[in-house]
């Protein structure tokens, strides 16, 4: 493709919206451009390098197994409403209407839509089990775009769905779809890890999320450098303190004295009010656990996991206070609550809230605080869990060795859905036995357009993108420098014979034929980030030799001209 032909601006200043490289990078360099808050247009470059990830998707799901459909975009609401998750997804839902009035959505995802697909076509153990892909964009009304592709409301997506006889058939896939993520985001050019989950809207109970490490992503994962512990922030845990606590330590401490703590609501400040750390608070989070009030315990240096305390809890429904909830409860004093508060239904504590100590905490008044207060003397627990979340340094629940915290970026995940969807959707299969039973489900989910701003944010520098060899755009750039006089027709001429032999051998070519000058030519070609340059200059020329650059290392050799073609279609080095 010759540059000026190519439909391309690049931008020489960050798009005022921009917060991360891969945003910054991707528009600057005319991959994307806004059409309207987190929806894009994909400008020619983009979309191959868009078209080369559904590719790598595409071949590895085909080699696991999976078979390829379309799946509509625009589904009946009414699908959404047999499982409940028209609720669920809430606001985060485009929902439109027919000229007759019919609710529709356009697909956040496909569980619905594929499983009465599956229903209405397969009814025996001896369709089973069957593994269906599609790449498709998805919808997702969110409150806050941002990060460009990262966080948008249309984007692309791979989702694939099984059906299954039974949970150890589900197995079998569900190792193999692990596996074809694994080399999906290798052959992409990403560092990834895969964590244990949790689920969120679409259910499930065994997950793992493929992480991308990155510092600008939005979520933390947790990791042990000594074994293959890993797990998101949210389902991470430590080991406990000690076994869950059956015996109250005994502790002699003097009986609970009040002590005046104006407007002091917060841990630190109180703890400096006091003349204590952090830790020697007890922390009291209120919460609501299905019209009950109740009571999440925890040392007052670390931070409650709402998914912790939601899996204590569970199957009952957990739903952490907000300002809201406290005015509908003038009695409940925010800032100031003690565990030992008489209206509570259901009080909840960390493990390491059972350690032998009094504590300071909340006196259930205003402007107030106790010392010494007690477990089993002044207060009681219900029931004991594991509720903090994970900081580094914490000890690993398999092994005890210290564990690390990372950001990375979501980019698949894959399911054990169980029985979830088929039950709502009437997906049932009939045995040998001629008894009918519920398919039982995987699911798993590649975020297409996402690995894109991944690899950018991974493959870059100061200059530009610095794309992997599997998903450039191009595999070459070939810049002209003409410059004027005599030379320049030569150099034009030299130029065109190296595209010309190039595209013949196959070899994907960007050429830069542009009458632009030297410096932003070599600007242009660091920020598209081609894995491989090629210059044509003048002085060169006279020599005999072209200059090559790796994009990636900045390293530069000289190739003869006889030669180029039969080097590049080699690759450098």
């Amino acid at each position: 493709m010759r540059m000026s032909r190519l439909f391309l601006r690049t931008l020489r200043d960050d798009p005022a919206d921009a917060e991360v490289d891969s945003h910054r990078l991707l528009v600057r360099a005319g991959y994307i451009r806004k059409v309207a808050s987190g929806v894009y247009s994909w400008l020619p470059l983009g979309a191959r390098v868009l078209r080369r990830v559904e590719q790598i998707v595409r071949e590895e799901m085909d080699a696991a197994g999976a078979q390829e459909l379309v799946l509509p975009i625009a589904q009946p609401l009414e699908l959404w409403e047999r499982t409940g998750r028209d609720v669920t997804y809430g606001p985060l839902m485009f929902r439109l209407q027919d000229r007759k009035e019919t609710g529709f959505c356009l697909s956040p995802t496909a569980e619905e839509a594929v499983t009465a697909t599956v229903a209405a076509e397969y009814s025996s153990y001896r369709d089973l089990p069957v593994n269906l892909y599609q790449i498709n964009w998805k919808y997702r009304d969110e409150l806050r775009p941002r990060f460009g592709l990262l966080r948008a409301r249309e984007f692309l997506m791979k989702d694939a769905y099984s059906f299954h006889v039974d949970a150890e058939d589900l197995g079998h896939t569900y190792r193999a779809m692990y596996e074809a993520y694994t080399r999906v985001f290798a052959r992409c050019g990403l560092t990834t890890r895969a964590v244990e989950a949790q689920a969120g809207e679409i259910g499930g109970d065994v997950n793992h999320e493929f992480m991308a490490v990155a510092a600008v992503g939005e979520d933390d994962f947790v990791w042990c450098r000594s074994c293959d512990y890993a797990a998101n922030v949210e389902a991470a845990t430590r080991r406990a303190h000690d076994a869950l606590h059956t015996e109250v330590p005994a502790v002699e401490a003097p009986p609970m004295e009040p002590v005046e703590t104006p407007g002091l609501p917060g841990i630190t400040e109180v703890a400096r009010h006091l003349d204590a750390s952090a830790d020697e608070l007890l922390k009291c989070i209120a919460f609501d656990v299905e019209g009950e009030l109740g009571l999440a315990l925890v040392p007052g240096d670390r931070e409650v996991n709402p998914f912790a305390l939601a899996r204590a809890l569970a199957p009952r429904r957990v739903r952490i206070f907000e300002e809201e909830d406290f005015a509908t409860r003038p009695g409940l004093p925010r800032g100031y609550i003690g565990p030992h508060f008489a209206e509570a239904a259901q009080v909840v504590a960390d493990t390491h809230v059972g350690v032998a100590r009094a504590w300071i905490t909340g006196a259930n008044l205003p402007d107030h605080h106790v010392r010494h207060a007690v477990l089993g003397r002044d207060f009681h627990v219900d029931r004991w869990a594991d509720l903090v979340t994970v900081v580094p340094g914490d000890p690993c629940p398999r092994c005890g060795a210290p564990l690390s915290v990372d950001r990375g970026i979501e980019v698949g995940h894959v399911f054990q859905l169980g029985t979830k969807y088929s039950r709502a959707m009437a997906a049932l299969y009939t045995d040998e036995q001629g008894d009918q039973h519920p398919m039982v489900m995987g699911c798993y989910g590649i975020g297409v357009s996402r690995i894109v701003a991944a690899v950018a944010e991974e493959h870059h520098d100061e200059h530009g993108l610095a794309w992997p060899e599997s998903l450039a755009p191009y595999a070459v750039h070939l810049v002209a420098l003409p410059g004027k006089g005599e030379a320049a027709v030569a150099v034009a001429e030299a130029a065109d014979r190296i595209y010309a032999g190039l595209t013949a051998a196959g070899v994907e070519v960007l050429y830069d034929d542009r009458g632009a000058s030297a410096g932003v030519k070599f600007a242009d070609a660091d920020l598209l980030g081609v894995p491989v340059q090629v210059t044509v200059g003048a002085k060169g020329l006279a020599r005999g030799v072209v200059e090559r650059k790796a994009r990636a290392t900045g390293e530069r050799d000289e190739v003869p001209l006889p030669d180029v073609v039969e080097e590049l279609t080699r690759g450098p080095g």
